[in-house]
Parts: C-alpha cells; sequence; structure tokens
C-alpha cells in the first residue's frame, strides 16, 4: 500500500512539474494593457521633459525591441531607434505612433484567424483597444469625432466575437461579417489618420495566436485538448489512491 500511495505521489509531482516547462510559452498577461502602449506613453513623458531625455526614452523603447522586431520585422524598430539616436523628438513619436496602428492591425488581423477562439480573440481585442487608447488623445485633438467612432467600433467588434457562454447560460452568436467590416474601417481610419502607406505585419501563428521562442503554445489554452492530459492524469490518479484507500478500510 504505502509503495503504491509513494508511486502515485511520485507520478503526480512529475506531471505537476512538467507544467510549468509549457508556461514558458508566450503570456497575455493583464489582456487590458499592451506593453509597447505602455512604454510608448512612458517615453512620451521622457520626450517632454526639458532638454527631451533622449537617453531615457532609448532606454525604454529597448525593453520592447525585441518583441517589435519578431511580430514586425526588423524595420521598424531600426526607424525608431534612428530617430532616437538623432535625437529628433518630432519623428520618434510619430513612428511610435505608426508602430502602435501596425499593433493594432497586427491584432486584429490575429482575431480574424482564430476567429472561432473566443478567449483568445477577446484577449486579443482588449490588447488591440489598450493600443488605440494610447493613440487615442491624437486622434481626439485632431478629429473628436473620428475618436468616438473608432471606439464606437471596437464596441461593435467586441459584440461581433459574440460569447460561447457558462454551460450555454448567456450564450450570444458571434458574427464574422461584421467583425470583417468593423476591422477594415478601424484600419482605414488608422491608416490615414497616421499616414501609413500600408499596414502589412510580419509573424502571425497559423492560430492568431502568438508563440514563444520555443513554438509553444500559451499552456493555460483549455481549448488544446492536449493541455487537459496533464490535469485528466493528476485527477486519475487521486481517484485511484481514493479507491485503493476505501477498499483497503473495507479488507
Amino acid at each position: 500500500m504505502k509503495k503504491t500511495i509513494f508511486f502515485c505521489f511520485s507520478l503526480i509531482f512529475i506531471l505537476s512539474s512538467s507544467i510549468p516547462m509549457t508556461a514558458s510559452a508566450y503570456s497575455y498577461g493583464d489582456p487590458n494593457e499592451e506593453k509597447v502602449a505602455e512604454v510608448y506613453k512612458e517615453m512620451q513623458l521622457k520626450l517632454d521633459e526639458d532638454p527631451p531625455n533622449f537617453s531615457a526614452a532609448t532606454s525604454l523603447f529597448e525593453t520592447v525591441k525585441e518583441e517589435v522586431d519578431m511580430h514586425m520585422g526588423p524595420e521598424p524598430g531600426e526607424v525608431i531607434m534612428e530617430s532616437l539616436n538623432d535625437k529628433d523628438k518630432e519623428a520618434t513619436i510619430d513612428n511610435m505612433e505608426k508602430l502602435l496602428v501596425l499593433n493594432i492591425a497586427r491584432r486584429l488581423e490575429s482575431i480574424e484567424k482564430s476567429f472561432e477562439e473566443y478567449d483568445t480573440s477577446k484577449k486579443l481585442l482588449a490588447k488591440g483597444f489598450a493600443t488605440y487608447q494610447a493613440l487615442s488623445p491624437n486622434v481626439e485633438a485632431k478629429d473628436p469625432e473620428l475618436d468616438k467612432q473608432i471606439k464606437a467600433d471596437f464596441d461593435t467588434a467586441l459584440e461581433a466575437l459574440g460569447n460561447p457562454g457558462l454551460f450555454g447560460v448567456g450564450k450570444k452568436p458571434s458574427d464574422i461579417e461584421t467583425f470583417k467590416t468593423t476591422k477594415d474601417e478601424i484600419l482605414k481610419a488608422l491608416q490615414k489618420q497616421f499616414n501609413l502607406p500600408s499596414l502589412e505585419v510580419g509573424h502571425f501563428s497559423d492560430t492568431g495566436e502568438e508563440v514563444a521562442a520555443t513554438g509553444k503554445k500559451d499552456w493555460t489554452d483549455l481549448s488544446n485538448l492536449r493541455n487537459w492530459i496533464p490535469l485528466v492524469l493528476i485527477v486519475a490518479v487521486l481517484a485511484a489512491l481514493v479507491i485503493i484507500g476505501i477498499r483497503k478500510r473495507r479488507s
């Protein structure tokens, strides 16, 4: 009996310790925050100092440059670093704003590719909107009505995702055509507002989910059946322990 219990707990330990290995994959973190957008806001503060603090702004951008290069290719990062090295405040802010527009495009395109994956799509949309919120003051200052329209379009996009509900309760159907239309409206408006010749960006995964350098997906995505295997095995082992204990008592 003791050997059986020891074996079972050893198996649980092995299975449990294997889970964090997959957790090294990309984590969405707070879905209502986008790191590159937060860095942009912090860079603005440093560049608004008198004189502009380009050293601090450069250090801030370097914290996201690797991620930017991975998801959008090296060109945007190179252009921003060049404007920082040239100590050109206006060009730096302008280029960062263009980068945020590209990031919104990346998020929305990813949603379309994984539209039926509700949890993933909702997180990506939240991050896309968080990125727009960083741009919103600029848009509002130039065109208040456009700012209102873009925010309303994000609301429409969220509604278009639908809701699978909990065990069918509160279920709302999704509408990919409405999402596509709304996505196009948002991106066309931002492309025009920030004078971008193209919104093409690099590095999209097949499912629209971002992956880490290891190529592993976020282990918390329970829509992937493989991620249930360790949990099912742990439950099975615990159930076996309970059954063995009951039989021993009866005997």
